[in-house]
């Protein structure tokens, strides 16, 4: 009889948010790990993630639930606002804590990534930097699991399913950076075919977006929010461009048939259905995702089943519990971007106006 996969092997492709917390994961049901990366060392650039209560607990039953919370701040009292100033809606937060009973948090990318990164260095597992991956068949010989974690160009991904789903252009480019003052304004500004958020992100600083037409560079960004409302231009002047962080929107398309593959591949994070960041559910998503993986990794491994029939069980019940899930999330940002960035805004602003707060 084979032995439990519990005490099988794993290697995992990336060491984004995604990538390290399924390590962690992984690691903590048993399993001995290493993870590959090929970039040569971490981007610590700051810009802010949302975290949704449910990921918020997804992280707590990964165990670092506490680092993650100390580090936290809420987001709250969030507007959606024309570029004159004047509100148009509030986002849902207010409903959302309501319903969960805790708070939707913000959380800077560098301490998210610290975080998991520290607890990956507790648990002994090893982070191999500078390691491009191009023979998958390879590492799924030499392993019982490939977790490909590897983002929107999954090399794990095309081995898998070939050129099936790509990365597509959204047509807009996103802005991002930290300015040092507290705003005190929070939300989002919607103008024709271009919008601007802000959010908190620690004491002292405000976390900042801009999403404007593709061929926008650095230069002409202050241009197009020149005339909004306090303290959009505000921001953008007492903030350095050479920190400002370029980021071209995109998402995966069409959606994947499955997120495994042959019984001992399982797709997470960007990899599996990167999506426009308007929803704010990148990061959320990237984190379900782990913890349903090693949720069901553990499960099928506590019921005793040998590896060869009881890993490929435990890939299918990941794949039922999050793929609709996750592809909904991301066909619902998709939607939402081109509604944001439409050029027809008042036919916008007016549904924006009459719909409840769950925008």
């Amino acid at each position: 009889m084979s032995a439990p996969f519990a005490t099988r092997t794993a290697v995992v492709v990336g060491a984004g948010v995604a990538g390290l917390a399924t390590a962690i994961g992984l690691r903590r049901a048993g399993w001995a790990v290493s993870v590959l990366e090929r970039r040569t060392e971490l981007e610590r650039y700051g810009t802010a993630f949302g975290i949704h209560p449910t990921a918020q607990g997804a992280l707590e039953r990964l165990g670092v639930g506490e680092a993650f919370h100390a580090r936290a701040v809420p987001y709250r009292n969030a507007r959606i606002r024309t570029p004159r100033g004047k509100v148009l809606a509030s986002l849902p937060l207010e409903r959302i804590e309501r319903k969960a009973g805790r708070p939707e948090l913000l959380i800077s990318r560098p301490f998210l990534i610290d975080t998991l990164l520290a607890e990956l260095a507790a648990l002994g597992v090893p982070l191999t930097f500078g390691e491009r991956v191009s023979d998958v068949s390879a590492l799924t010989g030499g392993c019982d699991l490939v977790v490909g974690a590897d983002g929107i160009h999954s090399a794990v991904r095309t081995a898998c399913f070939g050129d099936r789903s790509g990365p597509r252009r959204a047509g807009t480019v996103a802005w991002i950076g930290i300015a040092d003052f507290e705003s005190g304004l929070y939300g989002e500004t919607w103008g024709r075919g271009r919008f601007f958020g802000m959010t908190p992100v620690e004491a002292g600083r405000t976390n900042w977006y801009a999403t404007v037409p593709e061929a926008t560079t650095a230069d002409e960004l202050r241009a197009h929010f020149e005339g909004w409302h306090d303290p959009v231009p505000r921001i953008l002047d007492r903030t350095d461009p050479a920190t400002w962080i370029r980021y071209e929107m995109r998402h995966l398309f069409p959606a994947l048939p499955a997120f495994v593959h042959g019984g001992n591949v399982a797709l997470v994070g960007d990899a599996a259905h990167a999506m426009t960041p308007n929803l704010g559910q990148g990061a959320c998503t990237a984190i379900l995702d782990a913890e349903a993986l090693t949720r069901a990794v553990a499960e099928h491994a506590a019921a005793g089943l040998p590896s060869a029939t009881g890993l490929p069980s435990a890939l299918r019940v990941y794949d039922a519990e999050r793929r609709r899930a996750a592809q909904r999330v991301a066909l619902g940002s998709r939607s939402l971007h081109l509604f944001m960035t439409t050029e027809h805004t008042r036919l916008r602003d007016a549904l924006v106006r009459v719909l409840p707060s769950s925008v």
